[in-house]
């Protein structure tokens, strides 16, 4: 059933967090828990959102609207775009009056931080603008709705819970897109502005070479709707565990219990048998998990995305990409690439599958604690973590045959590419969209084909690099001959290897237009980004199909950006 009015859409909550969780002891009745302060027990803190005033619909996800049952009417829906704008005051009785917000714990590579933490004590970090504020069940499906800018919580560290129209701009495009390029990821349901509300936020003058922001600019506040089966992160499950080993509390051992069993609830029971014991669920819980990990970086590195910031509260426990703030896709193929300035060679692009391990091993190192008395159970869940590395070098090998058109992984032959991809220069995307479709002729010569191939360099080639080349295409073109039909093998090349991709110097346009109230360029994006593999019409490639302008080349806020947002 469609879903047309707004009392329809309340009569869809189902609040299994809320009602399976618990409350920190300490919180108000009423959500109205907007300071900063530290949360010592509990799963969640009630906090009421901060309306943004004057709220303007930028943008909505046609295509989630459609999944979840939701009437397009509904974008004009006074109480709809008011909830969407953080004013939770529209709430019906079957609908709670606050939101929630959530603490986690914080790792880098397997260490622990406190630091961040206002208190330095670790019990102040959590979702300091973002808390959710419905949760339902639409189509058979749970859904979790949960406002991106929404306002201070207890665990805003001194900011004001606010989010800029440039961040939600880019996080709303991205969710749509990685989702259409077949990479589990949150969704966006709704971005709407404030015509009268902004905050100040250090960034990049016009033409900036900075590395570092070097002004501040006021921007229009903004609140981006993000959606998904549930936000429980790994480093949620980590705060409980810390929580545990320190015996912070009676209750710690209990916390973590529920939190697990909430997230095998919410995210894996069609997997998990619930008549399991809860040791053996957990066992099941740490497999699949490291299996929608490793599939998912191996998805990252296929269709180019760089996460940035791969901490271990940035990383989903359901197994999905979330919190789209330093992210970037890789244009001029570099396995260093990182877009974010704050983050450092460990998150770039090629090392993700070692950020994902990390992540994995603070994953495992939660789940210890409710293990404790079974030896069998841990000497289970240990083999699993001790196999991520395998399992990860499977994924990927898996990846780059489905890119390259092979039936089996040759490593010689993906070293041997991937090192004149970074000799010539090449667009990472543009170039493996090159070789889907001369993978369709192999009758053509191999230099008609390296002419098409340089089509994707940022650089001429050398009469050197063109002998490797031709070596190479050489080899490639006898692995794939292997397959059998050559237009079968294209096809299959095609539809894992993006035809677009996202390139920052086409995104910023978008949102300093719609800053002015010119949303034209956003609803240009969201069209192209919904069909990423179809060849795009040549008006269309001659723009979103094409080399970086050099004038873009360690531009500030494009070809790097902080996480200023």
């Amino acid at each position: 059933m469609t879903t047309t009015t707004f009392a329809a859409f309340a009569q869809r909550a189902d609040y299994s967090l809320l009602e399976s969780l618990q409350a920190d002891p300490q919180a108000t009745a009423d959500g109205h828990d907007h300071r900063p302060r530290q949360v010592f027990s509990g799963h969640y803190v009630p906090v009421t959102p901060t309306p943004l005033p004057a709220p303007e619909l930028v943008a909505h996800s046609s295509t989630l609207f459609e999944e979840l049952g939701l009437s397009e009417a509904l974008v004009h829906d006074e109480q709809f775009l008011r909830l969407f704008s953080g004013d939770i005051s529209v709430a019906s009785e079957s609908m709670r009056p606050y939101g929630w917000a959530t603490g986690y714990a914080l790792s880098i590579y397997g260490s622990e931080y406190i630091q961040q933490c206002p208190f330095g004590t670790g019990n102040g970090y959590g979702d300091g603008r973002a808390m959710s504020v419905f949760e339902g069940v639409f189509n058979g499906n749970r859904w979790e709705m949960q406002l991106k800018g929404g306002g201070p919580t207890p665990y805003c560290r001194g900011a004001d819970g606010r989010a800029v129209l440039r961040s939600s701009v880019r996080e709303f495009l991205a969710q749509e897109f990685m989702q259409a390029l077949g990479v589990p990821t949150s969704r966006s349901l709704t971005l709407v502005v404030s015509r009268s509300e902004t905050v100040r936020r250090p960034w990049y003058a016009p033409n900036s070479k900075s590395f570092d922001p070097d002004v501040l600019v006021d921007n229009p506040a903004a609140i981006t709707t993000r959606v998904a089966p549930s936000f429980l992160r790994v480093g949620q499950l980590e705060l409980f565990a810390r929580r545990v080993r320190r015996q912070a509390h009676p209750e710690a051992l209990n916390e973590l219990r529920l939190i697990v069993q909430h997230l095998i609830a919410r995210n894996y029971r069609p997997e998990i048998d619930a008549a399991l014991p809860f040791s053996d669920q957990v066992v099941e819980l740490a497999g699949l998990f490291r299996g929608r990990l490793t599939s998912l970086v191996a998805n990252w590195i296929r269709v180019g995305y760089c996460q940035g910031n791969f901490n271990s509260d940035n990383c989903a426990a359901a197994g999905y990409t979330l919190d789209y703030g330093p992210f970037g896709f890789c244009e001029l193929f570099d396995p260093r690439f990182q877009p974010w300035t704050g983050g450092g060679e460990h998150f770039s692009f090629f090392n993700q599958p070692a950020a994902a391990e990390a992540n994995f091993t603070m994953f495992w190192s939660a789940l210890r604690p409710l293990l404790a008395d079974n030896p069998e159970a841990l000497a289970k869940i240990d083999e699993i973590r001790e196999g991520f590395a395998e399992a990860m070098q499977q994924e990927l090998e898996a990846m780059w045959a489905r890119k390259l058109g092979l039936i089996a992984y040759d490593a010689d032959l993906v070293n041997e590419l991937l090192e004149l991809l970074v000799r010539s220069r090449a667009d990472y995307t543009m170039v493996f969209r090159r070789l889907s479709a001369i993978a369709a002729d192999l009758a053509a010569a191999i230099p008609e084909q390296l002419a098409v191939l340089k089509e994707s360099f940022y650089q001429p080639s050398s009469e050197e690099l063109d002998g490797q080349w031709t070596q190479w295409l050489g080899r490639w073109r006898d692995s794939t001959t292997a397959n059998g039909d050559p237009r079968a093998t294209s096809a299959a090349m095609q539809r894992v290897n993006p035809a677009i991709t996202w390139r920052e110097w086409l995104i910023a346009p978008a949102y300093e237009q719609a800053a002015h109230g010119d949303t034209s360029r956003i609803q240009e994006l969201q069209a192209v980004f919904r069909h990423p593999y179809e060849a795009p019409s040549a008006e269309l490639a001659a723009t979103y199909d094409r080399l970086k302008p050099r004038e873009f080349f360690n531009a500030g806020g494009v070809s790097h950006y902080s996480c200023s947002s």
